[in-house]
């Protein structure tokens, strides 16, 4: 009996910590979001609710070391500012369209997931300067659309199963493997 009140116990927790982290970034105005290591499973939609009145300011969003599965294009087309995201260690397998349409995304960590293939739309951010997919499955890199990124400076494709011919291609960004 002890373990069934436990998990809603455990539950109610989480709900309270992610509760308190968006009042606190509510309340101090502040331009950084962090719900990293709150087992989520999702962005949580009440969240939308909660931070309406700030979402122009923020502009780091940290949702590492969920159980994330997948982020709506509400989430992009809400946090429109967003400089920085960190998705790592999560379970996504991939992202929705919106995010091509980020203006501002300088830094996209999406290591430690469970992504097969590379996200085409993050070529389409023209601002973006880092890329992380280190630790996914993915075996092939769009090299020519990413060596036409303006501003990409770094991609970090490291522990990845990337055929030989990827690694070879012309580019202009530090890319690891």
């Amino acid at each position: 009996m002890e373990t069934i009140e436990r998990e809603p116990n455990r539950m109610a927790q989480a709900v309270a910590n992610v509760a308190r982290r968006i009042n606190a970034t509510v309340e101090e105005q502040r331009d950084s979001l962090d719900l990293s290591d709150c087992g989520l499973v999702s962005f949580p939609d009440g969240v939308f609710k909660m931070i309406r009145s700030c979402t122009d300011n923020i502009q780091k969003i940290s949702l590492a070391n969920n159980q994330i599965k997948a982020l709506s294009n509400k989430f992009f087309l809400t946090f429109t500012q967003l400089r920085e995201l960190d998705l790592q260690g999560n379970v996504l397998t991939t992202l929705p369209e919106a995010i091509g349409n980020m203006q501002h995304l300088i830094s996209v960590d999406l290591s430690r997931n469970t992504l097969r293939v590379f996200p085409e739309r993050l070529t389409d951010v023209s601002s973006l300067q880092h890329i992380s997919v280190e630790q996914n499955h993915i075996t092939e890199l769009p090299m020519e659309k990413l060596s036409l990124m303006p501003a990409l400076k770094s991609l970090d494709a490291r522990s990845n199963p990337l055929t030989p011919e990827t690694e070879s291609l012309p580019h202009h960004f530090t890319l690891l493997t």
